[in-house]
């Protein structure tokens, strides 16, 4: 482009010499002004044309690039807004899943806590089993002993039962499922038939227990009383016997 500037300044400075060498000299200098005036108009447009082509071009260039950017841009902007959207999404399921989980984490802790609950009862409950089971054994231990004991009462009753029964003419009764009632006979002079009584019974305590005597015996609890600490019930039934006897004998 310079080289063409040069190339027309040349030519309007030879143009301008062959007109001045057939001028006057005070002509030459306004021809001289009027053929630089020209050559400038022409070369600034010639510039101008020139420079505002080439503007145009960049502009143009320029423009479309800029489109492209804005383009490239406007999708890359929709990309990151979709990759956002998609971590949004990500981000919320997480949310929901955490959650989830939490709540089966506190699920799980109240089922443990409800198996701790229920493994100490199922202890709890074996042990009062295992305590039920000795008590039993203990009370059968003491049944056995107290069944023990009865057949041996039951012995020695049956046997002073036949001892005064051959002797003394003795009758044992049974009137209940509790008692016992003893009959006396042979004790009134006037009435050897005449009946004396008392009931026995054994508690729940496993003693005997007296009561019910006919005619009555002020001293049938002090009679109890020793039974219960000698076991010696031939003598309690001795001694019973003797006290209707002075009670008959009193009222002769």
């Amino acid at each position: 482009m310079k080289q063409q500037n040069n190339g027309v300044f040349s030519a309007t400075v030879i143009w301008v010499a062959s007109i001045m060498s057939h001028i006057k000299p005070e002509e030459e200098l306004d021809i001289f002004n009027e053929s630089i005036n020209d050559f400038w108009n022409r070369f600034r447009n010639t510039t101008f044309n020139e420079h505002y082509s080439q503007v145009m071009g960049l502009r143009d260039t320029y423009k479309d690039s800029v489109e492209a950017l804005t383009e490239k841009l406007s999708t890359k902007i929709k990309e990151e807004e979709r990759m956002i959207e998609t971590c949004l999404e990500f981000r919320n399921k997480i949310h929901i899943q955490n959650k989830l989980i939490q709540e089966k984490q506190d699920n799980l802790a109240k089922l443990i806590d409800s198996i701790q609950d229920k493994k100490c009862e199922v202890e709890k409950l074996t042990k009062t089993i295992q305590d039920l089971k000795e008590s039993l054994s203990k009370k059968k231990e003491i049944i056995a002993a107290a069944n023990k004991a009865n057949k041996e009462k039951l012995k020695m009753l049956q046997k002073s039962y036949n001892l005064y029964k051959d002797h003394l003419g003795l009758e044992i009764r049974k009137i209940n499922d509790e008692k016992l009632q003893f009959i006396f006979r042979n004790i009134d002079p006037k009435d050897h038939e005449k009946p004396f009584t008392f009931s026995l019974r054994i508690n729940e305590e496993r003693d005997y227990e007296i009561s019910d005597s006919a005619p009555h015996l002020e001293c049938l609890e002090e009679f109890q009383e020793k039974v219960r600490k000698t076991n010696n019930f031939s003598a309690f039934l001795a001694n019973v016997r003797k006290a209707f006897i002075a009670l008959v004998c009193n009222e002769l």
